[in-house]
């Protein structure tokens, strides 16, 4: 199974971007699995390095995509790229 970060770098349109959601869904699913089987080790962050495995903390952290920063200035005008990085910040923030 490629990784969500393998296709991150790669989105530039509709297809790609569905790729990457794919991927993403897929890791999602298999790190759920993977916590289920053993919570107690899963306490604090996901498998796979998430950060939020439920929709609102995943929405929530999604949300600072828009949140200058001094390594990100979020792009203004919507495009694939900008989608998938929106949805890549619900896994990856706190």
């Amino acid at each position: 199974m490629k990784s969500p970060e393998d296709f991150l770098e790669r989105v530039t349109d509709r297809d790609s971007f569905i790729a990457f959601v794919e991927a993403l869904a897929a890791e999602r699913a298999d790190a759920a699995e993977i916590e289920r089987a053993n919570p107690q080790a899963y306490m604090v962050d996901g498998a796979h390095n998430w950060k939020n495995g439920e929709i609102e903390g995943f929405l929530w952290a999604a949300l600072r995509y828009f949140e200058p920063g001094p390594y990100h200035r979020p792009d203004s005008e919507p495009g694939w790229r900008m989608f998938a990085e929106f949805l890549w910040c619900g896994k990856i923030i706190e």
